[in-house]
């Protein structure tokens, strides 16, 4: 008696990594006609450290709105030093031997006297001083930001390194930020406040996360150190402008509404008074006239006697 044999359950091969999930540039290619034509090519994790200018890097949303609400706020604390600027995902050239240029996230200098619209920045050239370096992690390119750029910066001695360390799960997204101090040639982590925030003295800030309004997940948020108050991002200052001037507005409104009831009174005040004055005289008058008619008539009556 034969056996059949059951077939054994295979579980599926694990689906190919996407060979864009970096992102990708466009390579000119001339073709055998002599035509010319652009072959897009996905970028490699050595690509993404050391990017050319056009490449497109993928992001997630939430990591290009930190991005830009740092630049923003970071470029507010430093508006009154003219020599500060302030780059992200600009190509910086740390001139350091062997070292083909990164592109932080957020990168802030000091000591630039001509502004430019850099596609790569060269400190030696530009004569900076570096303040700050901001990286925030994506989970396929992590490597890079806490192993060779974290030595880079060093080498480069920048006063101040974050990294925002970003975990995805779902729609799930946390932020673990790790804060380093440049000093006595290496690195050194600074521990955050009561309220797990960190002070970046130059900027006159404290730097934190909080959630976002809308997707509640984790995003990176500012705080002025003296009120604790939260910097928010434009959104958040145009609706307190937006605010402010419809409150103005309203102040303004009742208290031209106030004049007017104020001066309607007024004129009313002064009517009453002008019709009262009228009427006095009026009776005034009419008082003299009735008590001259008597002695009119007496006159007459004296007048007629007198001729008897």
């Amino acid at each position: 008696m034969s056996t059949a044999l059951q077939p054994r359950h295979r579980e599926p091969p694990p689906p190919e990594p996407d060979p864009f999930r970096y992102g990708w540039r466009y390579v000119r290619i001339e073709l055998p006609d002599g035509t010319v034509d652009f072959e897009q090519r996905p970028l490699t994790l050595e690509d993404v450290l050391h990017p050319e200018v056009g490449d497109f890097i993928v992001q997630t949303d939430g990591h290009d709105n930190d991005l830009n609400y740092l630049k923003d706020v970071f470029k507010s604390r430093l508006a009154a030093d003219l020599t500060a600027a302030v780059l992200s995902d600009t190509r910086v050239d740390w001139n350091l031997p062997g070292v083909k240029p990164v592109a932080p996230d957020v990168a802030v200098f000091l000591g630039v006297t001509k502004f430019r619209d850099w596609a790569t920045f060269n400190v030696a050239h530009e004569n900076a001083k570096p303040l700050l370096v901001v990286e925030e992690t994506s989970p396929d390119t992590r490597a890079n930001d806490i192993g060779k750029k974290f030595d880079y910066y060093k080498q480069a001695k920048v006063p101040f390194y974050v990294i925002a360390d970003v975990l995805e799960q779902g729609e799930e997204r946390e932020i673990d930020l790790l804060v380093y101090r440049y000093a006595r040639g290496s690195y050194h982590w600074m521990e955050p406040n009561a309220q797990g925030l960190y002070l970046l003295a130059p900027l006159r800030l404290l730097l934190g996360k909080t959630r976002d309004r809308k997707g509640h997940y984790e995003r990176l948020a500012c705080f002025d150190p003296e009120t604790g108050e939260e910097i928010g991002d434009y959104q958040a200052i145009s609706e307190a402008l937006s605010a402010e001037k419809a409150k103005a507005a309203a102040a303004e409104a009742q208290a031209a509404a106030a004049e007017a009831r104020a001066a309607a009174e007024a004129e009313a005040r002064a009517l009453s008074d002008e019709q009262l004055r009228i009427a006095r005289e009026k009776n005034a008058r009419a008082r003299g006239g009735d008590s001259a008619a008597p002695r009119q008539t007496h006159a007459m009556i004296a007048g007629s006697r007198s001729r008897r």
